[in-house]
């Protein structure tokens, strides 16, 4: 296969409030080497981004805009289509217009790996609508407003693309997926940027950050530093272990008491008692009612607090940590699906370290 050629970078395309596009590409060039086929793999683990603080500098590396969704694979098959959750989970019925537009894509067996994501109004993904159309957690809805953002090809016509440089996998999706679509499967642009500018631009924006990838990694399953996150506000996941009760909020719950992982234990992280609204928190009373309990999973101690088995792991927004361990500025996102497979927030020896994550 025809590797693309490398392009130098240039300065954030575009003013501040322009949309965000990276520069077409050249088509590959068809003329391919007879390769022998590869099997197709039922299920791929997928790469995770490491969190860091900034950007990454030197032309090795790309950038692309940070989803708000559920991680997904998209596999083509002779016998059809099947989208995989994170953890595995089929969750091909759930998004009928991803399906659809999956079998719509020219070429025979392929593995992509993307976001699933609800835009809203303004075009920015929005984990809550994402929820909401299917259903909340645990809930059984199809979603036919969830769209397909497409950021790697892992496996193209018999051939496993895992080896091969990010490069040479890119060239080969943007074939697949042109950019500019507006199907139900669309590309996450490659955007030539300096890091620095370009996350400025995406929190000015009000998305969630930016991703790194290293132009010539494989690709590789786990969290080893090949691709890395850097976010505008910090959003991880943390289990509700109780709620405190309100009298004049929505649901009578006035605070959820969060908690994260440390080694095999869990520890009290403080709590949240903003962005609820009415629908996802008669959602949540009605689950936390659900799971009570005389016994705290946590040290803790508040009183009148409600405790709850940790059975729901939640989304939480938030600005830094108090320097008692606490979070601070916290605002509820949404519950996460158990299939999602969403790993719980773990605390280092060191804040410092959480940067590791």
């Amino acid at each position: 296969m025809t590797k693309p050629p490398r392009k130098p970078s240039k300065p954030l395309l575009g003013e501040a409030d322009a949309p965000l596009r990276s520069r077409p590409r050249r088509r590959r060039d068809p003329a391919q080497p007879n390769l022998p086929l590869d099997p197709m793999p039922s299920r791929i683990e997928p790469c995770l981004a490491l969190l860091k603080a900034r950007p990454p500098k030197g032309d090795n590396w790309v950038f692309e805009i940070k989803w708000d969704g559920y991680r997904l694979s998209v596999h083509i098959e002779p016998t059809g289509v099947r989208i995989l959750t994170r953890g595995g989970h089929d969750w091909t019925s759930r998004f009928p217009a991803i399906e659809q537009a999956a079998n719509q894509l020219p070429v025979a067996t392929a593995i992509l790996d993307g976001e699933a994501v609800v835009l809203d109004e303004q075009g920015r993904p929005n984990f809550g609508l994402l929820q909401q159309s299917l259903g909340g957690r645990g809930g059984k809805k199809r979603s036919s407003a969830a769209l397909f953002m497409a950021f790697d090809l892992l496996y193209f016509d018999g051939h496993d693309l895992r080896g091969s440089e990010l490069s040479m996998r890119r060239h080969l999706l943007e074939d697949l997926v042109p950019a500019g679509g507006e199907g139900d499967i669309r590309l996450s642009e490659e955007i030539e940027a300096d890091g620095d500018q370009l996350l400025a631009s995406a929190c000015e924006h009000d998305l969630e950050g930016i991703i790194a990838k290293r132009r010539d990694a494989p690709y590789t399953s786990g969290r080893l530093g090949d691709w890395v996150k850097i976010k505008c506000v910090q959003s991880d996941s943390f289990v509700i272990v109780g709620y405190e009760r309100s009298t004049v909020a929505r649901a009578g719950i006035g605070r959820l008491l969060l908690a994260a992982r440390k080694g095999k234990k869990l520890v009290y992280v403080g709590g949240v008692g903003t962005g609820f609204n009415e629908r996802n928190a008669y959602e949540l009373r009605e689950k936390l009612d659900g799971l009570m309990t005389t016994n705290a999973a946590v040290a803790i101690d508040r009183r009148g607090a409600i405790f709850v088995k940790p059975k729901l792991i939640t989304e939480i927004e938030y600005r830094a940590w108090t320097d008692d361990g606490k979070l601070r500025h916290a605002s509820y996102k949404g519950l996460r699906e158990e299939q999602d497979n969403a790993a719980v927030f773990e605390i280092r020896e060191t804040r410092a370290a959480s940067d590791e994550m």
